[in-house]
C-alpha cells in the first residue's frame, strides 16, 4: 500500500506497522477481514465476527467516533481477533468507522507493536493520513456498490420475467463466499478476493435479461434451437458488463476481472463439456468454478413454478455424482463438508414468493 509506505516515511509514524479494513454486511451483522497492509505475516485474515458480539466496535459504529486502545493485551483471551492481533506482535490500535451517508460499511484499523503509540501528538500527525486512508477504503467499497446498484437494477427488471428471486441471489452468493473461504488456504485466495467474489457472484446470469420471453419463460424443456439461444446469455452478459464498464468507468473497480470471469465462464464444465468456450480444468477461473457449484446447489434446492425443491441430500448427491465432470471437486467438497453453514444460510434467506 503506497499510502502506508508514505506514512512510515514520517519518522514519528515509523512504528505504524499495520493498516487493515474490515467490511460489514448489514444483512447478516457480520464483519469480515478485507484488505490489509502489514509488516511481516498478516495478523488477521479470514476472520469473521458478528458486530453485535463486539461491543467496543458496535459503540464506535453507533457514535461514529474513533477509538484508541493503548494496550491490546488487556483484551487478551477475551476474543479471538484480539488474541490473533497480539500474536501478530501488535500492542496498540486506532480504529475508525467507515461511514457512507450515515451507513456503516466497515472499519479502518491502525496498529503498532508499541503500547501507547497512539498518543495525542501521534494522532495529530496521523489524522490527515487516516482521513485519506478512510476515503480510499470507502471509495473502493463505493465502487463495488456502484456496479452492484447498476447491475441489480437490471436484475430487478429481469426478475419480473425470470424465476430467480432475491433470496436465491442472497443464498448463492453466501455459498460462494463459504466455498471461497474453505479453499482460501489451499488456493491462496485473499480476503479481498473472497469479498469481491461474494459481491459479484449474484451477477452471474445478468445476460438473461436479453433472452426472449418465449424461451426464458417456457414452462417445458427447450428444444435444440431454443437451448442454443438460451446459452447466448453468457456472451450477452459479458457484453452488458463491458458496456457498463465503459459507461461508468468500472475498469477502475479493483478485481473487475472477477466479475467478467463469473459472468463469462460459470457454465463451463470441469471436463470441458460446458459452454460457451468449452474450457477444461484449470483453464476455468477459480471464481467461475466456485460460482457454478453455489448456483446449481441453490437452484436444485429451491422451489420454482415448474419444479419442486430437492432436499439438501439429493442436491449433494447430484453434486457428488457430477464432481470431476461438470464441477470442480474441491469446490463440491467445500460445500458438502459444511452442512450446518448451508442450513444456516437457508434459514436466514427463506424464499417468500415467486414472480
Amino acid at each position: 500500500m503506497d499510502l502506508h509506505d508514505r506514512m512510515r516515511g514520517v519518522a514519528a509514524l515509523a512504528a505504524l506497522t499495520r493498516i487493515a479494513v474490515a467490511v460489514y454486511d448489514q444483512k447478516t451483522d457480520l464483519l469480515r477481514t478485507f484488505i490489509h497492509s502489514s509488516e511481516g505475516d498478516a495478523a488477521l485474515t479470514r476472520y469473521v465476527a458478528r458486530l453485535s458480539d463486539v461491543p467496543s466496535l458496535a459503540e464506535i459504529a453507533q457514535t461514529g467516533h474513533p477509538r484508541v486502545v493503548d494496550d491490546i493485551s488487556c483484551y487478551n483471551g477475551a476474543r479471538e481477533h484480539s488474541r490473533r492481533v497480539i500474536e501478530g506482535g501488535f500492542r496498540s490500535s486506532y480504529t475508525l468507522p467507515l461511514l457512507n451517508h450515515g451507513r456503516l460499511s466497515g472499519f479502518l484499523f491502525f496498529n503498532s507493536p508499541e503500547p501507547g503509540f497512539f498518543s495525542p501528538c501521534i494522532l495529530h500527525q496521523l489524522w490527515p493520513y487516516a482521513q485519506v486512508a478512510a476515503y480510499i477504503a470507502t471509495m473502493e467499497l463505493d465502487r463495488i456498490h456502484v456496479i452492484q446498484a447498476a447491475v441489480h437494477t437490471v436484475i430487478r427488471i429481469s426478475r419480473e420475467r425470470d424465476d430467480e428471486t432475491g433470496a436465491h441471489l442472497d443464498r448463492m452468493s453466501r455459498y460462494a463466499r463459504m466455498i471461497g473461504e474453505c479453499l482460501a488456504e489451499s488456493h491462496t485466495l485473499s480476503d479481498e478476493f473472497i469479498e469481491y467474489l461474494f459481491q459479484f457472484a449474484p451477477l452471474h446470469d445478468i445476460g438473461k435479461v436479453a433472452v426472449p420471453d418465449r424461451i426464458l419463460l417456457k414452462p417445458g424443456r427447450l428444444d435444440a434451437e431454443e437451448t442454443a439461444e438460451m446459452q447466448k446469455h453468457v456472451d450477452k452478459g459479458r457484453s452488458i458488463i463491458d458496456m457498463m464498464s465503459d459507461s461508468f468507468g468500472l475498469d477502475q473497480v479493483p478485481h473487475i476481472e472477477i466479475l467478467r470471469n463469473v459472468v463469462s465462464y460459470h457454465h463451463e464444465s470441469w471436463d470441458g463439456s460446458g459452454y460457451p468456450h468449452g474450457l477444461k480444468g484449470g483453464e476455468i477461473p477459480i471464481e467461475a468454478r466456485i460460482t457454478a457449484v453455489a448456483d446449481v446447489f441453490d437452484a436444485l434446492t429451491s422451489t420454482r413454478p415448474y419444479k419442486h425443491a430437492w432436499s439438501n441430500q439429493q442436491a449433494c448427491d447430484f453434486l457428488q455424482e457430477m464432481s470431476g465432470k461438470k464441477f470442480y471437486p474441491p469446490a463440491v467438497d467445500a460445500l458438502l463438508n459444511n452442512p450446518s453453514m448451508v442450513e444456516a444460510i437457508q434459514k436466514q434467506f427463506v424464499e417468500t414468493q415467486f414472480d
